[in-house]
């Protein structure tokens, strides 16, 4: 049976949403419904958070003190692939963007019902832009190294802001979810749901057009391969090495030898996260995208009132597993590599996504089985602060400050997966504190 929960607990009956205007208690206090919303999808990117601040380094605790093999060959699921291939772990961020994608559909649509798809739009510019400034601050912000002026002399605001520029990241994970909301969105408002398959489909042929075709200089921005250069030639300037490869190549998609990451070389400012590239560059956020547009489609098939809801999960589950095997299939000729975001990739992450969001949806929205679930609710109703969370309060050093010490040192092994469960349950314990009080980070 649907059900809906309140802040108090949980209500089974009338819809697979929250409700409005409906009222929970807790002692003699009333306190206000969430925003409606599957809980389904609360509960998905609760799961999908639980692996990024926490879980792997649980699973490895474990790994080390029992020297389980089941635990080790876990534990290399939870390790991203170098390059070319697939582990679970590479599939947390983009089912992160996947998930941002089907709660865009469920406000957006809120927002253009209430007020307009003009107010839809700007909504849209100012979370992208918050969510973006966020993302400048969580990836180092402008604290790089320390500004010598040149010598005999004092510096300029133009020598200033460059060097400040030169030193800052200013594409990460959360950038790329800001850019990646921002651009569905928009294609959200202005196409039906029909085209936006289109747009999906467009993207991945395009972004492997591209990738698969443009000529590109015959050089790997590798610190093994521009080493033997600077050997061979006597040249150390990484910029003058790469305008002297002259030789133009195609279908290259290996380690800094491939468009992606020779765009980011020429075009992309700032720190990088490779040195000469960042894994969230230009060009491959376009097929991330895609995968924020692949969430939107599955957001607005959850919507379809005239669908059974088993039907639905059926549906999600034929399309991701169809998504996963053409994946692999795209991959024998375009490589599944998270780091460039091929399309391939996308297939693959994007159908397990699919799949994944058809599984909670049966079990929490279709059979009302919710009760196991609640703390992945708490945090993936609040993932955003959570995220922050573990940068800013640091949940491990947190746990170390309770169970650490003289504590887990006595205990050796079995310290370690002390310290690695007390870090998730200070961090289940945060998502509950806020979740109960109805504080929640919006943007």
């Amino acid at each position: 049976m649907p059900y809906r929960f309140e802040s108090a607990g949980y209500r089974r009956g009338g819809s697979t949403r929250t409700g409005r205007g409906a009222r929970g208690s807790r002692g003699s206090r009333n306190l206000p419904m969430i925003p409606d919303r599957f809980v389904s999808v609360d509960a998905l990117r609760g799961f999908d958070m639980f692996w990024i601040v926490g879980a792997a380094y649980l699973v490895s605790a474990l790994e080390r003190w029992t020297g389980s093999a089941v635990l080790s060959g876990i534990k290399a699921q939870l390790r991203h692939v170098e390059w070319e291939g697939f582990a679970f772990y590479d599939m947390i961020f983009p089912l992160f963007v996947f998930i941002t994608g089907v709660s865009a559909v469920f406000s957006l649509r809120k927002n253009i019902d209430r007020e307009g798809r003009r107010a839809a739009a700007i909504r849209i510019l100012r979370r992208s832009a918050i969510l973006f400034a966020i993302g400048l601050f969580y990836s180092g912000g402008f604290a790089g190294s320390a500004f010598v002026p040149p010598e005999g002399g004092d510096a300029t605001a133009r020598q200033l802001l460059a060097h400040v520029l030169d030193n800052t990241r200013l594409l990460g994970v959360l950038n790329r979810i800001a850019l990646s909301y921002c651009a569905s969105g928009f294609l959200y408002l202005i196409l039906p749901v029909p085209l936006l398959l289109g747009a999906f489909a467009g993207l991945l042929v395009g972004y492997w057009g591209i990738m698969a075709n443009y000529p590109m200089r015959d050089i790997a921005l590798t610190r093994e391969s521009l080493a033997q250069l600077s050997q061979d030639t006597g040249e150390t300037n990484t910029m003058t090495l790469f305008r002297a490869a002259t030789n133009r190549v195609t279908g290259k998609f290996g380690p800094g030898y491939n468009v992606a990451n020779h765009f980011d070389f020429q075009y992309l400012p700032g720190k990088k996260y490779d040195g000469y590239y960042d894994p969230e560059g230009i060009l491959s956020t376009l097929p991330a995208i895609a995968t924020c547009l692949l969430g939107m489609l599955a957001g607005s098939l959850l919507l379809k009132e005239d669908m059974a809801p088993t039907v639905k999960t059926i549906i999600l589950i034929v399309a991701g597993i169809t998504l996963v095997a053409g994946g692999f299939v795209w991959g024998l000729s375009f490589p599944v590599v998270k780091k460039i975001w091929t399309s391939s990739f996308v297939c693959v992450a994007g159908g397990y996504s699919l799949i994944l969001l058809a599984i909670f949806h049966q079990i929490v929205d279709v059979w009302a089985f919710e009760f196991w679930c609640r703390p992945l609710i708490w945090v993936g109703s609040n993932a955003l602060a959570i995220y922050l969370g573990a940068s800013l309060l640091n949940y491990r050093k947190v746990a170390e400050r309770l169970v650490g010490g003289p504590i887990s040192g006595h205990l050796g092994r079995t310290g370690e997966v002390l310290v690695a469960v007390a870090a998730l349950l200070v961090m289940i314990a945060f998502a509950r504190f806020l979740y109960r009080r109805q504080l929640f980070l919006r943007l």
